[in-house]
């Protein structure tokens, strides 16, 4: 069993006469992990948090549009406005009835725009503060995520979602406070999750060399991005994911430690 944790230095009187293959002593210090389809339904994203974000958006809009003393929301406001007036959907004043025309647009493409993620950051703050939302894990994340910790590995998260957005969520779960597991989250703002060039900038950030990390994704365009960039992969293949012989492949998170990824030498 390939076991995730810190590396310990073998004595004399434990070590065999010959090493059978030197690359199993390599040892992950960090795993890094998607959200949608790895430690959270799909479901749970498009079918609460977006329905969410939906039904509030006039209230926020009446309260937050002529708000400047919140110089985060009035700056994605308007680059909503910019958008809105590239793609046409709009002439003359910038006014709320647009501004909810252009964000319902972009919500129902599931358009990846910053400014949408800044003003869905603060609705969905405010659901999860209230109880009215509640974010979902699979079971077997909890468990899983205590146990690495406590084997000393270092937790970080790599999502389309805001950084804000993934805090909320692991913040506010049946299962009590799961963002304490976490040291590291990043979003978008360090590149696409496709692309070989983001995974270099989070290796950077945290100070690792890719043999060092672990990341989990059920997304193979995401997979081969990181194997690119040189860290090991797996992919969790839970309810509705198309597995990738590619990848070595886990139904959960608790099979991590059980199907090793080779190792590179």
């Amino acid at each position: 069993m390939w076991k995730v944790g810190l590396q310990t230095t073998p004595t004399l009187a434990s070590m065999p006469d010959t090493i059978p293959n030197q690359r199993q002593y390599e040892m992950k210090k960090m795993i890094l992990m998607d959200v949608e389809g790895t430690t959270t339904s799909i479901s749970f994203v498009h079918d609460v948090l977006f329905p969410y974000s939906k039904d509030n958006l006039i209230k926020f809009l009446e309260k937050e549009f002529n708000n400047k003393a919140n110089k985060e929301v009035q700056e994605a406001l308007i680059e909503i406005s910019n958008l809105g007036m590239m793609e046409k959907l709009f002439t003359g004043t910038f006014n709320q009835e647009i501004a909810l025309r252009v964000l319902l647009q972009l919500i129902n493409s599931d358009r990846k725009v910053g400014a949408l993620k800044i003003i869905q950051g603060f609705q969905w703050k405010t659901g999860y503060e209230s109880g009215a939302l509640l974010g979902h894990v699979y079971p077997d994340v909890p468990e899983c995520l205590h146990d690495w910790k406590e084997q000393g590995l270092k937790l970080g998260i790599y999502s389309s979602g805001s950084v804000q957005a993934q805090k909320l969520l692991f913040a506010h779960t049946k299962y009590g406070n799961l963002a304490k597991y976490f040291d590291h989250h990043f979003d978008t703002t360090v590149g696409g999750k496709k692309e070989k060039l983001s995974y270099e900038n989070i290796l950077k950030e945290v100070g690792l060399s890719a043999n060092e990390v672990l990341f989990l994704s059920d997304i193979a365009e995401e997979l081969l991005a990181a194997q690119s960039a040189g860290m090991e992969v797996m992919q969790l293949i839970r309810t509705g994911t198309a597995s990738d012989s590619r990848f070595k492949g886990i139904r959960d998170f608790t099979e991590v430690d059980e199907e090793a990824p080779e190792l590179h030498a």
